[in-house]
């Protein structure tokens, strides 16, 4: 039974995986996009996913045609999203905490109350700085 299983079946059983995964990911992907799109309507969503359901090939090939175009579009959008959010996230973390600069001042205000000396006040700072 092994002697039939030569290096060509193994070439070809690997394609069919490759074909077969490739295949599931373009599913997710036309689903993700179906569902995430804002210029779709509830029955737009309906139908394509349907369209998709009972004629998988040709309804996945038809979106591909038909929304291929938006497709990149949501997509450059979400990405802008994401990275506008990403810096929003950034900015209030920095504002938050104050940095350097922030953190020098609140220590010149405890050496003016003399809570620390100013040997204190300068090791804190170049900590503060680094």
């Amino acid at each position: 039974m092994l002697a039939e299983f030569g290096s060509g079946q193994v070439f070809w059983s690997m394609l069919w995986f490759f074909m077969f995964f490739i295949w599931i990911w373009l599913l997710i992907v036309v689903f993700g996009d179906i569902f995430r799109s804002h210029d779709l309507g509830g029955w737009g969503k309906a139908l394509w996913s349907l369209f998709i359901i009972f004629l998988p090939y040709l309804g996945v090939f038809v979106y591909l045609i038909a929304r291929g175009g938006k497709m990149h579009e949501h997509a450059a959008q979400a990405a802008a999203a994401q990275d506008a959010a990403m810096r929003r996230y950034v900015q209030e973390v920095t504002t938050e905490s104050g940095g350097g600069a922030a953190e020098v001042a609140k220590l010149a205000e405890l050496r003016d109350k003399g809570v620390i000396s100013d040997a204190e006040f300068q090791a804190a700072k170049a900590k503060a700085l680094t």
